[in-house]
């Protein structure tokens, strides 16, 4: 747990202060940039206004930290934030009760860059904005590139909690070596995950509105023309408030199971989080959202008779007290939240099998249900298998799976003690 924001700070490369304390040490004035306005996911477009007011009940203290201020087409944005036993927090005035799964620009992102001697530089915080790549990077020629996905969450008390972040970060040293770059360290990775949170803290929704979705990305942003591992590497993070992935929010979203097409194969990179896996979905994908689908099932490629994983998250199969989960053999993301729901369930009491799991099996399931970064967990209502259509329960979470949301949500939320020591608190 860390007591204030200037462990997360520390060494980050100063340019200019941003929040210089007043004379008083009841407060400062915090100057951050807002857009005009941003688009939501229905591609509406919606104006920030002044910020709202969250009461505190924890003393939170604010340590003044630099930040590279770069060019921004944003306008500063005067935000007073006071460090009394019950603070004010300003949040960004947006609707928090229909926020959807959007992408909404936030104050700051983070920057690290990495040479040919494979060390990461230290990194800094800079306004949120566009970036400058050749047009002969690695990334934009090769796809040389992953990212990662985790969330922050505001406590009722005011406080952040971080899911597991090392685990995304041990997660992306892993596709970093199969797809030959260099990467973060472990305490690289997290300290930077930390120092955005805080940055862009009043983009948090209130307890219980939502998350900060927090996309780490790592890129080949050297210059290359031949086939070959690019020669300088960015790290970067942004963030963005984020509500219900699927527009059906917890209500139980309906699948068709794809056969032609194939997400992954065996020697592939489906098992890791690389950019160029999420573009190959999209065709298949769009096709069954203009028929009514939520999303798509993957089998594998050999028998096109197992069940691997939808086009974002990991798929989970009940009957009676033993859920089933594919096996994760190189074709499959290991999913954290795959992971967490794994041991959630175990210490639930049901018995837990990762193997090899047929359709038809899916098809006589009594419940079915989706695990990920951004669906958490979610529902199947129906699954349509070469025209047939199964589908689950009465219309909403049937019980197994409501008993692993709720615990795993409040664990993620700090409502209930946390004995797996996932969460990283922040205050």
């Amino acid at each position: 747990m860390e007591s204030s924001s200037s462990a997360v700070m520390a060494g980050l490369q100063p340019n200019s202060l941003i929040c210089p304390f007043a004379s008083s040490r009841n407060g400062c004035t915090l100057f951050l940039p807002i857009p005009n306005s941003f688009s939501s996911a229905a591609g509406q477009s919606r104006h920030c206004l002044p910020p709202l007011s969250l009461k505190l009940q924890k003393q939170t203290a604010f340590t003044p930290y630099h930040v590279n201020q770069t060019d921004s087409p944003f306008k500063l944005f005067s935000v007073s934030s006071h460090t009394l036993s019950n603070e004010t927090i300003q949040l960004a005035d947006i609707d928090w009760d229909n926020l959807g799964f959007g992408f909404c620009p936030t104050d700051y992102m983070y920057v690290m860059k990495c040479g040919r001697d494979g060390n990461f530089s230290k990194g800094e915080l800079q306004r949120f904005g566009n970036i400058e790549l050749s047009p002969s990077s690695g990334v934009l020629n090769y796809g040389q590139g992953l990212f990662e996905g985790l969330k922050a969450y505001r406590k009722q008390d005011g406080n952040i909690l971080l899911f597991r972040p090392e685990e995304n970060a041990m997660r992306m040293q892993v596709g970093a070596e199969r797809m030959c770059m260099p990467s973060p360290s472990v305490e690289q990775f997290v300290e930077a995950v930390k120092a955005t949170v805080l940055a862009n803290k009043r983009w948090i929704p209130p307890s219980g509105k939502g998350s900060l979705y927090i996309r780490p990305l790592l890129m080949g942003s050297g210059a290359v023309l031949g086939l070959a591992p690019a020669p300088e590497y960015t790290f970067l993070i942004y963030v963005s408030p984020v509500g219900n992935y699927f527009k059906e929010g917890i209500a139980p979203i309906n699948l068709v199971v794809e056969h032609e097409l194939h997400r992954a194969t065996p020697g592939g990179t489906g098992g890791v989080k690389t950019i160029g896996n999420y573009a190959a979905v999209l065709k298949a994908q769009s096709a069954a959202k203009a028929k009514g689908y939520s999303d798509v099932l993957y089998l594998d490629c050999v028998h096109k008779r197992y069940l691997e994983e939808v086009s974002s998250c990991n798929i989970f199969v009940v009957k009676g007290n033993v859920i089933s989960t594919p096996a994760i053999k190189g074709t499959i993301l290991p999913g954290i939240t795959r992971k967490s729901i794994i041991d959630v369930a175990q210490s639930q009491g049901f018995q837990v099998e990762e193997r090899l799991v047929t359709v038809e099996e899916l098809l006589d399931a009594d419940e079915v249900f989706c695990t990920g970064t951004a669906v958490v967990v979610s529902p199947v209502g129906s699954i349509t298998y070469l025209g047939k259509r199964v589908s689950y329960g009465e219309g909403g979470f049937g019980a197994v799976s409501q008993q692993l949301y709720s615990v795993l949500t409040q664990l993620q939320m700090g409502l209930i003690a946390d004995k797996m020591n996932w969460t990283l608190e922040l205050s």
